[in-house]
């Protein structure tokens, strides 16, 4: 019997606060919303032949569950942690966990903020970070792991 082949599935994950995408700060994040930016994603992703998964909450652990389901029909992740990035091991683990290659997102530089957001839990396991490229940096990081996983 033959294994079943990878899923053609991506999953995107969007911490805390970014629900409020498109009236938050518009200076530092834009005004794009949230639910374009998951339409961008989905639609990067179906030009190359895959589907996505979109999860957001302000919740850690339902993050950290988001991430866990992944391992069964995902190939992949896109994250955008937000405040998160700075603080969370458990998402930091969970993406560990699942063994699935993670691309890191953030819509601002974070490296150009303040102090306490320059470390990032999460850039130390991902295949890529993308910082600072506004929402075009959703469809890089698409574009990275569809070749990545090609």
């Amino acid at each position: 019997m033959s294994a079943s082949p990878k899923p053609r599935r991506l999953l995107a994950v969007n911490g805390p606060n970014l629900n409020l995408l498109g009236t938050r700060e518009p200076d530092v994040y834009g005004t794009t919303t949230l639910a374009d930016v998951e339409a961008l994603v989905e639609e990067r992703a179906a030009t190359l032949g895959w589907e996505v998964r979109c999860v957001q909450s302000n919740h850690e652990g339902v993050l950290v569950d988001a991430i866990h389901a992944a391992r069964e029909d995902c190939a992949g992740i896109v994250i955008n942690p937000g405040a998160f990035t700075h603080t969370s091991i458990a998402i930091r683990d969970a993406l560990t966990g699942v063994g699935l290659p993670v691309v890191e997102v953030h819509l601002s530089n974070i490296h150009a903020r303040e102090e306490f957001r320059h470390h990032s839990y999460v850039s130390g396991i991902a295949v890529a970070v993308v910082a600072g490229a506004g929402v075009h940096g959703y469809a890089f990081a698409v574009d990275h792991l569809a070749r990545l996983l090609a």
